[in-house]
């Protein structure tokens, strides 16, 4: 499981985005966004490495196409298109806020300890989600992309693992992260933990960045997902970028299990990864509780039952998923 993240651990290999680093790309800001997408994409498929940084790298590309994105934000696929130089988005993100940052102790236990900073915004509305503070609210601080990077070197003297980005989301924030790393010379892996509501320019972004994607796959049914997150043609977007993320990385997947939600969720969840991703680990999540706006919805102001956690665990056997 995560053999790639394991060996960049153990310093076997690299991560992602040190390989970026190195990876050169000529280019003019004067270029039109085709063009800078046609050098991406040619950059990614050849993987030219470099023995010494170049001038101009693969990252540098990346943070000039995530800039013009931002100015025209197409980021998530709620595409509200704002120039969040000015203005939030949908997701109530302007300028990237770190809510907090921390070794997190609490995640699976490969990835522990785990430096996650959470990003203030969301691009879903979860009327069911235990961090609404900084989800549905703007909180926190800036932080400047140089001082966000010492800090991730501190926490690495403090033990931690990896970089895990998380929120909220970390989507509308991806231009402060590609920032980041851009300062950044750690040997650390880079954790993409999200909903997965992302464009397909943004994953084409993550390409060569992130080495494993901590993907949320919440609901099976779309008018689930539109009902509880207002998130729009759900399934669609969420199976598309998880076999982006395959593709490019490792993943593991993280499934909530709601309560009333097992036949419309839970299980449809379970056929298309046993069909589509069986390699993929996944944590079948039995601690939900009934947060910030759930207790106004009769279906879902509960916790759990044994019943509807048995049902989901039993079918995921069944079907031979791979569960930590």
């Amino acid at each position: 499981m995560l053999s790639h993240y394991k060996n960049i651990c153990k310093l076997e290999e690299f991560p992602a985005y040190l390989i970026t680093k190195y990876i050169p790309v000529k280019f003019s800001k004067d270029e039109s966004t085709k063009q800078l997408w046609e050098k991406h994409n040619t950059a990614i498929a050849e993987k030219k490495i470099s023995e010494e940084l170049p001038h101009s790298s693969l990252l540098d590309l990346k943070i000039e196409l995530a800039s013009r994105l931002y100015s025209n934000c197409s980021l998530c696929e709620q595409n509200c298109n704002v120039n969040r130089e000015h203005v939030k988005g949908y997701c109530n993100v302007s300028t990237s806020r770190i809510a907090s940052e921390f070794l997190h102790t609490g995640e699976e236990t490969i990835l522990v300890p785990s430096h996650t900073i959470f990003f203030s915004g969301c691009t879903f509305k979860c009327i069911f989600c235990q961090n609404w503070d900084i989800s549905q609210y703007q909180s926190g601080r800036t932080i400047q992309p140089k001082d966000m990077a010492q800090r991730i070197s501190d926490r690495m003297k403090n033990g931690s693992r990896n970089v895990n980005w998380v929120g909220g989301d970390p989507t509308p924030n991806i231009l402060f992260i590609l920032q980041t790393l851009k300062h950044l010379d750690e040997h650390i892996p880079q954790i993409w933990n999200s909903n997965m509501y992302c464009s397909i320019q943004t994953m084409m972004l993550l390409h060569g960045i992130v080495d494993v994607y901590l993907a949320d796959y919440k609901f099976g049914r779309d008018a689930c997902a539109e009902n509880l997150s207002k998130a729009k043609h759900y399934n669609e977007i969420i199976t598309r970028n998880i076999k982006m993320a395959d593709s490019q990385a490792e993943v593991l997947i993280r499934h909530l299990i709601i309560p009333n939600h097992i036949s419309c969720c839970s299980l449809p969840i379970l056929h298309w990864i046993g069909t589509n991703l069986s390699h993929a680990p996944i944590n079948i999540m039995d601690q939900y509780q009934p947060c910030y706006k759930a207790k106004e919805n009769p279906l879902i102001n509960r916790t759990i039952t044994k019943n509807e956690y048995e049902t989901v665990m039993t079918e995921a056997k069944r079907l031979g998923i791979y569960i930590i």
